[in-house]
């Protein structure tokens, strides 16, 4: 399994009750999100395993889930800690002008006077709108992500234009 092509989505956070379900940190926007994705791959440090989720629930205390092949919770409290991750190629086409974070992180942001800010980093959720995390030379600057600021996305070329100055 090629792990560039993982995108990390959440984590086991326990297993639960005796029939093998876990209990699920999940970093997607809804926390049952990831029950979207056919196949899952669980992991720590670089190992694999691929598995399919067969049902999943959300409850009081949070997103819970039943994999294939897990059928007790002896098997499912070896899954604590795991990483869950999804194929990138699984993910849903978006529409024009939307684009998924992890598909941002990375690209070098630069100015129309042709500065390169620096590379973005991560992203952050704000009340209103969604920031650029952007780790330049000498600070990290924070972009807002909305059209006011944000020019072009180019992930062809791995570059966003960004009408922002470096001293801002």
């Amino acid at each position: 399994m090629e792990a560039n092509n993982l995108v990390p989505m959440g984590y086991v956070k326990q297993a639960t009750g005796i029939k093998g379900w876990i209990k699920i940190k999940a970093d997607t926007e809804f926390p049952d999100g990831l029950m979207d994705y056919p196949r899952w791959f669980l992991g720590k440090n670089g190992n694999w395993q691929e598995y399919a989720p067969e049902s999943g629930k959300l409850a009081p205390d949070g997103f819970q889930a039943k994999l294939v092949g897990v059928n007790d919770r002896t098997h499912a409290e070896t899954l604590k800690g795991m990483t869950i991750a999804v194929l990138r190629e699984d993910f849903a086409d978006t529409d024009a002008g939307e684009y998924y974070w992890t598909d941002l992180v990375g690209l070098t942001v630069k100015n129309p006077q042709g500065e390169i800010l620096g590379v973005v980093s991560g992203l952050q959720e704000s009340g209103a709108h969604d920031i650029l995390v952007v780790k330049g030379v000498e600070k990290q600057i924070l972009i807002p992500f909305v059209a006011q600021f944000i020019l072009t996305v180019s992930l062809p070329e791995q570059y966003i234009l960004a009408d922002w100055q470096a001293d801002y």
